[in-house]
């Protein structure tokens, strides 16, 4: 009985260790989103997401790398394949696709001369905020757990950008009442935009 006992605790204590680490690398707080922070560098993303697909686009040499550096290939010590992240070069964006193919998050890097995370696109719907917002959220999730600091209006999208946090949303011009949706120099106020509109995009941005 005992024995029985002790398996089932150490199945309970497993599954819950795996459901703490699962929300872990969805979760978003402030300066985190996942298994990534604030002082996150771009060399490091392939260990972080080792188990998952990196896409770099558009890498160049980083010209803020003092001359003389050297213009190598870093080795991958654990795969013994050459690294899709070189640490003298700088990208445009970087995707990181799960296992399987689904996109979880573009990331825009910084260029400075240890580039790190500038600006984040989120994908995948398991992200969520420490307030419960995520992809599936609508605008009356987000004015109701957030303050709004302003509301940018553009040709086919408005941008919710809220205080206090890097966080900001995109809604599709669609999900407006439709006197609104084609005058690009109307700008829109937080009582004319529908509490059913869904998020297009849901951005992180970090200074």
């Amino acid at each position: 009985m005992k024995k029985i006992l002790s398996v089932a605790l150490a199945a309970t204590s497993l599954l819950f260790l795996n459901c703490e680490s699962a929300d872990k690398k969805f979760n978003i707080s402030t300066g985190v989103i996942g298994q990534l922070t604030k002082d996150t560098k771009v060399i490091d993303l392939e260990t972080i997401y080792a188990e998952d697909s990196i896409v770099a686009e558009n890498g160049i040499p980083n010209l803020n790398l003092q001359v003389g550096f050297k213009n190598e290939v870093l080795n991958d010590t654990n795969t013994d394949t050459t690294r899709i992240i070189k640490s003298n070069f700088i990208y445009n964006k970087i995707d990181i696709y799960e296992k399987g193919g689904k996109q979880l998050l573009s990331l825009t890097p910084t260029r400075d001369s240890v580039p790190k995370i500038e600006n984040i696109r989120i994908y995948d719907p398991r992200y969520i905020t420490d307030k419960g917002i995520s992809m599936t959220s609508t605008f009356k999730d987000i004015k109701d757990k957030y303050t709004i600091k302003k509301i940018i209006t553009s040709m086919n999208n408005v941008v919710i950008l809220l205080k206090d946090t890097g966080l900001y949303f995109t809604i599709d011009k669609q999900e407006l009442p439709s006197s609104l949706r084609y005058d690009s120099s109307v700008n829109i106020e937080e009582v004319q935009i529908p509490d059913a509109a869904k998020i297009k995009y849901m951005m992180l941005a970090w200074e």
